[in-house]
């Protein structure tokens, strides 16, 4: 009698994790599971999400952990990124247009698409080599934080390859649009051999497109899991009366900014290069030509410029986002100080342990902005005065808080390339750099041309 309601149970509860999506809230389907349970099942969907993002950056080829891995994969990528478009290039005649203006503009951007995926395969499959994806991510089960963030890092690995599904396939459809327009221009000798030649060059495109969006979604996805951490550190400055517990958690994330910045800023450091030389070469060919620029001949200007901005604004807003987050703890540790230290209630917060006294007296000032009868104001009058021990114990406590603060103000961390941090000012001088360069592209280019 007592083995089948203990069977109807089992059974119930495999149900749900069966059934239940990546991303649906499981409180639902899991309300009559246990903690332990409910923490094994979503530790379960973490592996089963870092599995299927394995799976993907294998496809890819950033999994080069061996010779023969290694071999296939830039051969794939030799083959696919580059020798297909050149070969594509040399069969599609164009009687009677201007077939060679059309093949040297695209040639440039075949070369320029390609060699922004091949860096990012090359940065990004060292890092993967050495660390694996768990490490790479800062996901670690050893790190002690995998129960507490596992459904938080769940949803920000969900939502940022949807992100790079949704600009693959935008930027795809830009492509096709395109190419069936040219296919309609530049006539064949054949359909079937128009389709093929259609269908080669979109193949070819979303594949470096996917490499280039994906590595930078990979450094998104990076930064967006630290944001959890940074948010959970807020919470515990309101928590965590220990000082020396706080900066040494402060210490720890200041040494994983510091990690990430160090995998990550050759990657950067070539986005931005390669980006660079690629739209300026760009418009030195785009303002040289006499003749007209059309979406026949010029089109793809335009689609892998999109495609190569879209990769620099995913890494910005990833660095800058976990820049600022990191350097407004110095503001939120200002804030908790001066709540502690200002509060009306200091006299009868020192009757007890620092420990309990330094959150009690927060407390007790937010409610005095929500409460200020005036017994309770009078009643402040009547608290005895503290003893010497007790006043000592206080100025300790506060000479500690304080010294976090100027420590957090002082080492606020972030995203840095050899040293600049990636934020709003560095944004702001690449942004007036490159808009120095295109000036002087401009005036060497079309002012000369019309004198």
């Amino acid at each position: 009698m007592a083995e089948g309601p203990i069977h109807i149970v089992v059974e119930e509860s495999k149900i749900p994790e069966e059934n239940t999506p990546l991303l649906k809230n499981p409180d639902e389907t899991q309300e009559s599971m246990s903690p332990d349970d409910q923490e094994n099942d979503i530790e379960t969907l973490l592996d089963k999400t870092l599995q299927r993002l394995d799976y993907f950056l294998f496809f890819l080829g950033y999994k080069q952990s061996s010779v023969s891995s290694f071999l296939l994969c830039w051969g794939v990528f030799l083959g696919i990124g580059v020798l297909l478009p050149v070969v594509m290039l040399e069969l599609s005649s164009c009687p009677g247009c201007e077939k060679g203006q059309i093949k040297s503009f695209e040639i440039g951007i075949v070369v320029s698409q390609a060699s922004l995926a091949a860096a990012s395969l090359i940065c990004l499959s060292h890092n993967l080599r050495k660390y694996g994806v768990r490490k790479f991510l800062f996901v670690d089960r050893y790190s002690g934080h995998v129960e507490r963030f596992s459904s938080q890092y769940i949803q920000k690995i969900s939502e940022s390859l949807r992100l790079l599904v949704l600009w693959v396939l935008a930027c795809c459809f830009l492509k096709m649009a395109r190419e069936i327009l040219r296919i309609m221009y530049v006539h064949h000798e054949s359909w079937w051999l128009s389709v093929a030649i259609l269908f080669a060059f979109v193949f070819s495109w979303t594949y470096v497109t996917t490499i280039i969006l994906s590595a930078c979604v990979l450094f998104h996805v990076v930064c967006n899991l630290q944001i959890i951490h940074f948010d959970d550190y807020g919470k515990l400055l309101e928590r965590e009366p220990d000082v020396v517990v706080l900066l040494q958690e402060h210490a720890r994330l200041r040494f994983y900014l510091s990690k990430i910045s160090h995998r990550f800023r050759i990657f950067l450091l070539l986005q931005f290069v390669i980006v660079t030389i690629s739209q300026f070469m760009t418009l030195f060919q785009t303002t040289e030509y006499n003749g007209s620029i059309t979406i026949i001949n010029g089109g793809d200007f335009a689609v892998s410029a999109i495609v190569q901005v879209v990769g620099i604004i995913l890494c910005l807003n990833g660095a800058a986002k976990i820049s600022h987050r990191a350097q407004g703890i110095g503001a939120i540790a200002s804030r908790w100080h001066a709540l502690v230290t200002c509060s009306a209630n200091d006299a009868s917060s020192l009757r007890t342990s620092n420990s309990i006294g330094n959150l009690e007296a927060a407390n007790k000032f937010g409610s005095l902005h929500m409460d200020t009868s005036e017994s309770d104001l009078e009643s402040l009058d009547f608290i005895t005065a503290p003893t010497n021990t007790q006043l000592a114990s206080y100025m300790s406590s506060y000479h500690k808080r304080l010294a976090l603060v100027m420590y957090l103000q002082a080492n606020p961390g972030g995203i840095t390339i050899f040293g600049w941090t990636v934020d709003r000012g560095l944004i702001n001088t690449i942004f007036f750099i490159e808009l120095s360069l295109v000036t002087f592209v401009l005036g060497k280019t079309v002012i000369d041309a019309s004198e």
